[in-house]
This record gives C-alpha cells, sequence and structure tokens, in this order.
C-alpha cells in the first residue's frame, strides 16, 4: 500500500450550510432531506496534533485477499454464513420489502463477489468495520507498525486538504466528473428510476473503478469522494459535535453504529459532500462499503 504523510494542523469541522442553499444546489432532491443534517454541525475548529501516513487509494480487492490468504481470517460475511449485498440485473428492488438497490444479504455476495466484475486494482467492498479493523490488527502485528482505521476527524481533515468547500473539487456538483466515481449517467442506465439524480455527464465507470484513476485532491490522496464508502474508527452520535474536544477527537465512547464517509460509485452527489456523515452498525457488510487505513508515524519521521 501506498501511503501519503498527512501533516499536523487545524481545520473547520462539519457543515452548517442552510436547507436553502443546498436547495438551490441539488434542486432534484426533495426539501426534506436538507432538513436531516443536524449531525453535520456545528462546525467546530479541530486540531490534528500530529501527522499521520494514510493510504494514497482505498484498500483494494488485490490487498484484501492477500491478507486474508496471509493470515487466515474468515471475513463477517462467509464466517456467518449470510454473504453479502449484491447487484443482480433482473433484480427488481420493487418486489422487497426495503426497496434496497441490491440484493442481500445472500451466500452469493461477498467481498469476492459483489455481483459485478471487479479487478484486483478496484476497492474491496461487502466488508463490515470488523473485517476492517482486524486487516489493521494484522498488518500491525505483521510489520510492527500501527495500522488502523482514520478517526473520523482525520479522514475529513484529510478529504478536504486545506479547502472549506462541498467537495476537494469545489462547490459545483458537476467538478465530480473529474474527482470521483460517483452516481452518473453509466450508473443510471442500470437504475433509471433514479435518472434525476445522476451528475450530468460520464466518468466512465458504470460500478466501481480501479483505484487513482481519478483526480487526486491536493495532498495526493485518491477518490476520498465516490468508488467506496469508508469505514472510519468512530461509534456515530448525532450530537457529538458540540461537545467534540478541540485536540484529535475520537468521537463517542460507544454506540450502536459506526461512522462511514466519501460515498460510493452508486452514491448520489449531495452525500459525497466532505462534511456528510453516515453510519451502520459494525457487522454491516455491503456492495458500496469498503476501507482506508492509516499508519502512525515514528518520530521523527
Amino acid at each position: 500500500m501506498g501511503f501519503v504523510k498527512i501533516p499536523a494542523g487545524e481545520f473547520l469541522m462539519g457543515s452548517e450550510e442552510s436547507p436553502e442553499s443546498l436547495a438551490r444546489a441539488y434542486p432534484q432532491l426533495p426539501r426534506e432531506r436538507f432538513e436531516l443534517l443536524q449531525d453535520e454541525g456545528p462546525v467546530h475548529r479541530v486540531r490534528i496534533t500530529k501527522a499521520f501516513w494514510m493510504g494514497r487509494h482505498e484498500v483494494t480487492v488485490g490487498q484484501f485477499r492477500r491478507f486474508v490468504e496471509a493470515s487466515g481470517y474468515v471475513p463477517e460475511s462467509e464466517a456467518d454464513g449470510t454473504g453479502g449485498y449484491g447487484w443482480r440485473a433482473d433484480y427488481d428492488p420493487s418486489t422487497t420489502r426495503r426497496g434496497d438497490a441490491f440484493e442481500g444479504r445472500d451466500k452469493r455476495y461477498s467481498w469476492r463477489n459483489p455481483g459485478f466484475p471487479q479487478g484486483e486494482d478496484h476497492p474491496v467492498v461487502n466488508i463490515t468495520w470488523n473485517d476492517a479493523a482486524a486487516l489493521a490488527a494484522w498488518l500491525t502485528k505483521t510489520e510492527g507498525r500501527r495500522y488502523r482505521l482514520p478517526t473520523e476527524a482525520e479522514w475529513e481533515y484529510a478529504a478536504r486538504a486545506g479547502t472549506r468547500s462541498r467537495y476537494h473539487s469545489g462547490d459545483d456538483p458537476a467538478t465530480l466528473l473529474q474527482a470521483a466515481n460517483l452516481f452518473d449517467a453509466d450508473s443510471a442506465r442500470y437504475w433509471p428510476r433514479w435518472q434525476a439524480m445522476a451528475l450530468k455527464g460520464s466518468d466512465g465507470y458504470a460500478f466501481t473503478a480501479p483505484v487513482g484513476r481519478f483526480a487526486p485532491n491536493a495532498w495526493g490522496l485518491f477518490d476520498m469522494h465516490g468508488n467506496a464508502w469508508e469505514w472510519v474508527s468512530d461509534w456515530h452520535a448525532d450530537d457529538y459535535y458540540k461537545h467534540s474536544p478541540v485536540d484529535d477527537p475520537q468521537g463517542p465512547a460507544d454506540g450502536g453504529v459506526k461512522v462511514r464517509r466519501g460515498g460510493s460509485w452508486h452514491t448520489w452527489a449531495f452525500y459525497a459532500r466532505s462534511s456528510y456523515r453516515n453510519w451502520n452498525a459494525p457487522d454491516t457488510r455491503y456492495t458500496l462499503v469498503g476501507m482506508r487505513l492509516v499508519r502512525e508515524a515514528m518520530p521523527g519521521e
């Protein structure tokens, strides 16, 4: 894995953009979507007191495969026998209770098979938070350096790379066609009922893309928006930002769901903003969710 050194520093975390402003920027979405973002505020100053190394790319299928083969670890989608989620061309969401865009849980789907073709250089998906933590722990034991998931604050600090705009590429969602693999005209061919939510253009990929195919942010990190949602270490709480410490916030002490950040290949642009927070139970495995690692800096690095 390639890593980029992220310097210590300060930034403003979160967003307090008004529903009116968001409605103008994303007219295709219903107004009530913009009233449900209280956990993005208040905007607050965060100080990252130590430099750290962050994965240049999301963890790939090939890297996760090498971990599984070398360690003997059995990912949860296989260990519990319930599988994951996946895409199937003739699957009809309207026939299911939840109306989910993907089929699952089903034993046929796992990190090995999300239902669409992936190369070894695509981001691994259908992995749980526990799977991601297991990879970090194994690398730590194997290499003698501490690897872990980023904190939510580290993730947003690194994603923004000095910006305060909605995306590291700017405020306009159209800028993401060069910076992110999101739900666009290519993906909308398979989900025509959400055509209005698609970016107006083609990024060349209907599903996941090989990591590093889009423009990096100013700190040299690729796919911080899109391709795969990325687990972070924190538990989620709606009101955490009201109580967050300035220095190196770690998230709530406990909780029921873990945060994921950044959006995916199937995500609408609104939900790929640098400030947007989403979450799932730690044993969730989904065809949109992957990971990126942090390696802690050694003295003198």
